[in-house]
């Protein structure tokens, strides 16, 4: 997720929280609207609200539902849509009130969800700029749930329907490119209209997304649980980030210590980059604020300017002039703040900002060049040097620190409540997931998150086991040199364990795509291609290939282990000049790099360090040189044989 998205988000989540409890509820949820899809196959349900006891009538094509408002006002018809294809006007009338869908198709609807990946637009993908150009598909239509956090279900969702054409695609950020791909793959096989609903946020972790029911199911979660319906009793703005209401209580410059007109001249000197000393910070964990003069040319160059403060430990706020620019707690990603016209003026311009450190030395983390402000023509101003600082927030007993740091929205359930449920009871013919990289140190804990996801999405929408199709994740970081284990592959593997124990799900492996430096790879036009194999094999019932080889069995083979596998369609295939990634272990557990051959659709490992193989692993870390594929061009999932402990079987967030 982009990292000044990141931050900016929260503002809007809370105003979107606040504003969710005093709109009206509306005759029809927004899920319905002119150009929609409605799902072919099942009674579509569609609801609202009125005064109770209102009659409702809902009308499309022939088609005919009534239904009653309930004491609190809600009203849900059942209606048996008309033949595929339309356009449909949908009809709901209630009393005098009545609201007309222009445009409304009927064909396959899909749910998108995930994390950044998912969101990733179409339009920075390869070739982006040509494939928006070529996005011209009246059939294909796109939905995007607006960004909201809810500490309890919220009942409508924000967002319209839009046909699919080169500047829809493209309008308010751009739409998912993942889903696109897919939903182009499906319309192209299936010649129905698509309905895709996109519904994500970058840098979110499995539990943001998971019916609350399932994860007090899970214990794992109790005590976040708790903590939110503290916090939700206290009432005030939800933010979905435990951080963020830390501050509120405890932070005494919150929404002060940046203004332009507040008088500093009693702070300290302290100079930047630096451990903080100057202001009698030890090694506990604080809150800290930092402002500096910095005086612009005149004129003011034209064009967007910069502020790049490098990495920092572990979030930083940042202010121009009293305007908000960015903020992130995503220690790894170099803060780089894109500044909006006006903010900036000729002569003197105030920046602050406020850094949370949980660790000695933390704080700002790059060099003296790194801190600098570039402006439009490529001007660079340096902020390394003398600011003025002052300490908020000194973390000693009996403060207590946040259960979690990140300033986006983490909390378990909170995006279930505010981007799921308001979608339900939607009819729909299946979901798609692409979402894992947030929980990769948790990966074990991963086994029971996602299959309690789908079965709590199954669950709120109430139409049975539908089809859930999950991106295994793409290679990323920089390759090891000797065999042993990650986070990254103990979560692809708990995604595969899933596939293959839940019902009516799939797995769409991208091993052979990724980027070692970039946790978001611009290849994402296999990823969704692959998802739509899937649903064309599990779903529509293609006799296609959908899969790369998985591993069926294991077995002795004198001083090696003979692997066997299904979906090996075409046949075992290297891509490359030679099978790599394959490993053994003996009754030690100690891994070795091993050889590895085909022998029609079986292969067989071995390794002189390993006379007595008791298990065998495949592209098992982070990014593998995954070579195995099948004839028909799909990868094999990473696998291993064993079920030896995971690496991160013990870690919790709290």
């Amino acid at each position: 997720m982009h990292i000044q998205f990141r931050a900016a988000l929260l503002c809007v989540l809370a105003l979107l929280g606040l504003a969710a409890h005093a709109a009206p509820l509306p005759l029809v949820s927004p899920i319905f609207g002119d150009h929609m899809v409605l799902q072919q196959g099942k009674p579509n349900p569609v609801w609202g609200w009125s005064a109770p006891g209102t009659a409702v009538q809902v009308v499309i094509g022939t088609q005919t539902a009534t239904a009653t408002a309930g004491p609190d006002g809600r009203w849900q018809a059942e209606i048996q849509p008309p033949p595929v294809g339309g356009p449909y006007e949908l009809k709901i009338t209630a009393g005098t009130n009545t609201v007309a869908c222009e445009d409304v198709l009927v064909g396959e609807v899909w749910l998108c969800g995930g994390q950044s990946n998912m969101a990733f637009v179409l339009g920075h993908a390869d070739h982006g700029a040509e494939e928006v150009a070529a996005a011209n598909h009246p059939e294909i239509r796109l939905f995007t749930v607006q960004n909201h956090v809810a500490y309890t279900a919220a009942a409508t969702p924000a967002g319209t329907w839009k046909p699919c054409s080169p500047q829809t695609i493209a309008t308010n950020g751009g739409f998912s490119a993942v889903a696109y791909f897919f939903g182009r793959k499906l319309q192209s096989e299936l010649h129905v209209p698509i309905g895709l609903i996109q519904d994500c946020i970058g840098g979110t972790p499995a539990e943001s997304w998971m019916n609350p029911v399932s994860l007090h199911e899970l214990k794992d979660f109790d005590v976040p649980l708790a903590e939110i319906d503290r916090l939700h009793a206290r009432g005030g703005p939800e933010y979905g980030s435990f951080l963020m209401h830390w501050l509120d209580e405890y932070d005494v410059g919150n929404n002060l210590w940046f203004a332009p007109g507040l008088d500093d001249s009693k702070w300290k000197s302290v100079t930047l980059p630096g451990n903080f000393h100057e202001l009698g910070v030890g090694a506990e964990p604080c809150v800290v604020w930092f402002r500096k003069t910095l005086t612009l040319p005149d004129p003011l160059p034209a064009g967007r300017a910069t502020v790049l403060l490098g990495v920092v430990d572990k979030m930083d706020t940042t202010w121009l002039n009293g305007h908000f620019v960015g903020a992130s707690s995503w220690v790894e990603n170099p803060r780089a703040y894109n500044v909006e016209e006006g903010v900036l003026h000729s002569g003197k311009n105030l920046l602050a900002i406020r850094v949370v450190r949980t660790k000695s030395p933390g704080g700002f983390m790059a060099k003296p060049d790194g801190l600098r402000l570039v402006l439009g023509d490529h001007t660079v101003i340096p902020l390394a040097g003398e600011w003025s600082g002052a300490l908020s927030v000194d973390v000693l007993p009996p403060i207590k620190l946040p259960l979690t740091y990140e300033n986006y929205p983490t909390m378990p359930g909170v995006l279930f409540n505010g981007m799921i449920q308001p979608l339900a009871p939607l009819a729909l013919r299946g979901a798609i997931w692409y979402q894992g990289e947030a929980n990769c140190g948790r990966a074990h804990q991963y086994r029971t998150l996602l299959p309690g996801l789908i079965n709590g999405w199954r669950s709120a929408f109430g139409q049975g086991d539908f089809p859930f199709y999950i991106v295994s994740l793409p290679a990323f970081s920089h390759r090891r040199d000797q065999p042993g284990t990650d986070g990254w592959a103990e979560l692809r593997d708990a995604q595969l364990q899933t596939a293959l124990t839940v019902t009516n799900t799939g797995l769409a492996v991208t091993i052979d795509t990724g980027d070692p430096d970039n946790i978001h790879p611009k290849t994402k036009q296999p990823v969704g291609e692959r998802l739509a194999l899937c649903a064309l094999a599990g779903t529509y019932g293609k006799n296609i290939p959908a899969s790369g080889p998985i591993l069926a069995s294991a077995e002795p083979a004198g001083t090696a282990l003979k692997l066997h596998f299904t979906h090996t369609d075409g046949g075992l295939v290297v891509h490359g000049p030679e099978l790599k990634e394959f490993s053994l272990a003996g009754a030690d557990r100690k891994w070795h790099w091993a050889d590895a051959h085909i022998e029609g659709d079986t292969i067989i490992v071995s390794s002189p360090s390993v006379p007595a193989p008791a298990a065998a692993r495949y592209a098992w870390q982070s990014n593998p040189a995954a070579t195995l594929f099948n004839g028909a061009g799909l990868p094999a999932s990473p696998f291993r044989t064993d079920d030896w402990p995971d690496s991160t079987e013990n870690q919790k967030p709290w």
